[in-house]
């Protein structure tokens, strides 16, 4: 009966710490909280730290607190000792969600620095490139860390990994091998956030699909095509094999409108028009406008065109609305000029003499 009392006396006291200690947990994080708040609209910080740190914070507290409440308490050796193991875990566990809550807020806060969605926005995407790279290599790094501490927590686990330390070599090359594919794009993405082949928002060509780059992953990059596909390339092809990058330095470009128009044709009149209806032309950024003559056959001659405007989609439509407009003028304008296909025939006795004329026939 006494050790019933004490047993119960025991947990009273036990649940009562322990709620105590929760509600001095909620109410000091929330103190701090409030107080945090006031400092940060004060010096005008950005508001992205608080709100990320708001709910690890908050139940690290509560687990320095509920670990300080029970500290006089006594309890049995087997809940001391899950005691122990879960606290360490579950500490390692809420920092690294305080630390990648930190990471996340300062990425927003970094990519809010550089605005993607301007005109000239290569030192933007050059700069939200390193920044999603290096934050998914330092996410791996991170969580890898974090579940080697929470394993070395538990001694069980500890001694099994301290005895395998001796096969650590052949294990290593193992798991090597297995993990090559991975491994490679890993080192490969680390490399292109600094030699930076591609960025964000960039206008590539690849496997014969144009389009731009959307998102870098940690081992892959995905490519939005012009038609709203996705194409998903492994980091190491852009290292490996070669693409087209129409924004490596800028994003403006040049583009061409092709026509065919006959041999005898006015190439004066015609550049003359073209160069007119480029620079009529909102999209044309006022710095290339020519027309030449680029081959010769026997019934064509080949025309190409230049033409330049601030990224890629823009001259494209340009390209369109000029030679929709060169067309219309040969068409309306210069109808001679249309390459037309021309025979030649030389007459006979026999067939010379179905084209003669009938009057030098009856003379």
């Amino acid at each position: 009966m006494q050790s019933d009392i004490s047993l119960h006396h025991v947990t009273s006291m036990a649940a009562i710490s322990i709620g105590l200690s929760v509600a001095v947990a909620f109410l000091l994080h929330w103190l701090v909280y409030w107080l945090a708040t006031r400092i940060v609209r004060r010096m005008r910080i950005e508001p992205v730290i608080l709100p990320a740190l708001y709910h690890p914070s908050r139940w690290l507290i509560v687990l320095m607190t509920l670990a300080a409440g029970i500290q006089p308490l006594t309890f049995s050796p087997n809940v001391e000792a899950i005691w122990s193991i879960g606290s360490k875990m579950l500490f390692i566990l809420l920092m690294g969600w305080l630390i990648f809550s930190l990471m996340r807020a300062g990425r927003i806060i970094l990519e809010r620095r550089s605005d993607i969605s301007v005109e000239d926005n290569l030192k933007a995407r050059r700069q939200h490139t390193r920044i999603r790279i290096l934050y998914r290599v330092t996410q791996f790094i991170v969580g890898f860390l974090i579940v080697s501490l929470m394993l070395i927590a538990i001694p069980g686990v500890r001694s099994v990994g301290v005895t395998l330390m001796a096969s650590a070599g052949l294990a290593g090359l193992a798991v090597g091998a297995a993990a090559q594919p991975a491994l490679k794009n890993l080192i490969a993405g680390i490399q292109m956030a600094f030699s930076e082949p591609i960025r964000l928002d960039d206008v590539v060509i690849v496997e014969g699909e144009w389009g731009r780059i959307e998102d870098i992953k940690l081992t892959y990059v995905v490519i939005r095509i012009w038609d709203d596909r996705r194409m998903i390339v492994p980091v190491s092809y852009f290292l490996e094999k070669p693409f087209q990058n129409w924004t490596t330095k800028t994003s403006d470009l040049l583009g061409t409108v092709f026509l065919y128009v006959d041999p005898a044709a006015d190439i004066e009149a015609i550049r003359a028009r073209f160069i007119e209806a480029v620079k009529a032309n909102s999209r044309w950024d006022g710095r290339v406008a020519i027309l030449q003559v680029t081959d010769q056959r026997a019934d064509a001659l080949e025309l190409r065109g230049l033409l330049s405007a601030r990224n890629a989609g823009i001259a494209f439509d340009l390209r369109c609305e000029v030679r929709e407009a060169m067309m219309n003028f040969l068409r309306t304008q210069m109808p001679q000029a249309l390459v037309r296909s021309r025979q030649r025939l030389e007459a006979g006795d026999d067939l010379g003499k179905a084209f003669t004329r009938p009057s030098a026939v009856a003379e």
